[in-house]
């Protein structure tokens, strides 16, 4: 009975959101039937709501007798639709994929392998093979990065250099790193505003050989609890010794830019992905830069991040017209110079060099920092797996207490590992 109410509720939520397709700003239809009809859905800004808006009827406009409805909404709407969506066997044809879900949808056999279309649908020969393979789950393609980001620290020169340090060294580390911060702090500024707890713990992971997961999704990448004491004990020392805002200035900021310490002038600079700098750099409205990751070992920590991915529904009724679209998406100069990367730097070389004129000056440097960083990366870790959003609450639970000084980093390293497995194994099928 209870499976029969569910059920009923479902397809009750499936039918309000198709009834109601231009809450959240999007149009949605009952889905694609005839080949040449298309639904496509993206979270985002009104800015990137807009843009889309263009690159789609420029499509239409190339591809006439092509109707393509429309659905969008923030990040957390967006997931929020499009479980009943999923539930009812009615996902639209083309969706814009989250690193953190793609594994769930492409376990659930949601996603249509995309490798058939490759080469013939969807040409991506100047793309590179560790951009590419970052929509491979288990060996199979279920999804087609948007663009890419890398890991780096933004930061103001002219602040870093009235904190008397002339440059970031081309080759720094975690002791360099720490001797700033405390230089920083003897003129009154804060060097950065830590590290976010998964991501960064991930690359430091990396340098060592590791990574946060293991390569099957069923346990932590790593044994050795002392790499997670060295690097979140290494952070705790910093906020103590107060060259980084406290635990409970950062938990007040809540990624909010015009509470960044680099944009009200107190501190130097952040860690973050490089999409992120453009939004950063106009909020500061000052002259920013970009530096790459400490090391030793960078190379092998850095990797190519998907901003986002295009997928295709397993469920879809118009495949190759979908799989046209997302070649349009990556290899179309006149679509990509409407986008500007605003998903990520383009994947394909040849389109990044025919939109760099057109970019603006932070835009540019992101390019450029992109671009310096793609041959030295390395491959990226497997997404992350089902489970992984329940995991990385937990370690932000245990960071919040070292950083206030509830517990220790020794302490806590082999409780979060264990918390940490039991979620992962409670997770698999």
């Amino acid at each position: 009975m209870r499976k029969t109410i569910a059920l009923a509720t479902m397809v009750a939520i499936l039918l309000l959101i198709t009834a109601c397709g231009n809450s959240g700003g999007g149009n949605a239809s009952s889905g694609a039937q005839d080949g040449k009809t298309l639904r496509i859905a993206w979270w985002g800004s009104d800015a990137r709501h807009e843009y889309t808006q263009k690159v789609i009827d420029l499509y239409k406009k190339q591809n006439p007798g092509v109707n393509i409805d429309i659905e969008y909404a923030s990040f957390d709407d967006y997931w929020k639709k499009l479980a009943p969506q999923a539930a009812a066997n009615q996902l639209p044809d083309i969706m814009q994929m989250d690193i953190s879900y793609i594994s769930q949808y492409a376990k659930n056999g949601q996603l249509e392998d995309l490798k058939p279309y490759i080469g013939s649908k969807i040409k991506l020969d100047d793309v590179s093979e560790n951009v590419l393979s970052t929509g491979l789950i288990g060996g199979t393609q279920y999804g087609i990065p948007t663009g890419v980001n890398v890991l780096g620290y933004q930061y103001n020169p002219e602040l870093l250099k009235k904190a008397g340090i002339n440059e970031i060294p081309a080759n720094w580390t975690w002791d360099d790193y720490k001797k700033m911060a405390m230089q920083a702090k003897a003129k009154g500024v804060y060097f950065d505003e830590s590290m976010a707890a998964d991501i960064f713990f991930n690359y430091f992971l990396r340098t060592k050989g590791h990574s946060l997961y293991n390569a099957e999704g069923t346990a932590l990448g790593y044994e050795d609890d002392a790499l997670f004491t060295e690097f979140f004990g290494t952070l705790a020392e910093l906020i103590k010794e107060g060259a980084v805002p406290s635990q409970e200035t950062l938990s007040q900021n809540k990624g909010i830019l015009e509470e960044s310490t680099v944009v009200k002038g107190t501190g130097i600079g952040t860690w973050q992905w490089s999409n992120q700098f453009v939004a950063l750099q106009k909020v500061a409205d000052r002259p920013m830069a970009l530096a790459p990751m400490l090391g030793p070992d960078m190379e092998k920590g850095i990797y190519m991040q998907p901003s986002m991915y295009w997928s295709i529904a397993s469920s879809s009724k118009s495949k190759d017209e979908a799989a046209k679209f997302i070649d349009f998406w990556v290899n179309n100069e006149e679509a990509n110079k409407l986008i500007k990367g605003e998903r990520g730097v383009p994947i394909s070389a040849k389109i990044k060099e025919s939109v760099t004129p057109d970019l603006t000056e932070a835009e540019k440097q992101v390019f450029d920092f992109v671009s310096e960083m793609e041959p030295k990366a390395s491959p990226m870790s497997p997404p992350p797996p089902v489970g992984s959003a329940e995991v990385i609450a937990t370690l932000a639970d245990y960071v919040e207490q070292i950083n206030f000084g509830q517990t220790t980093a020794a302490e806590a390293a082999p409780k979060f590992r264990a918390d940490a497995n039991a979620i992962l194994s409670n997770n698999q099928p």
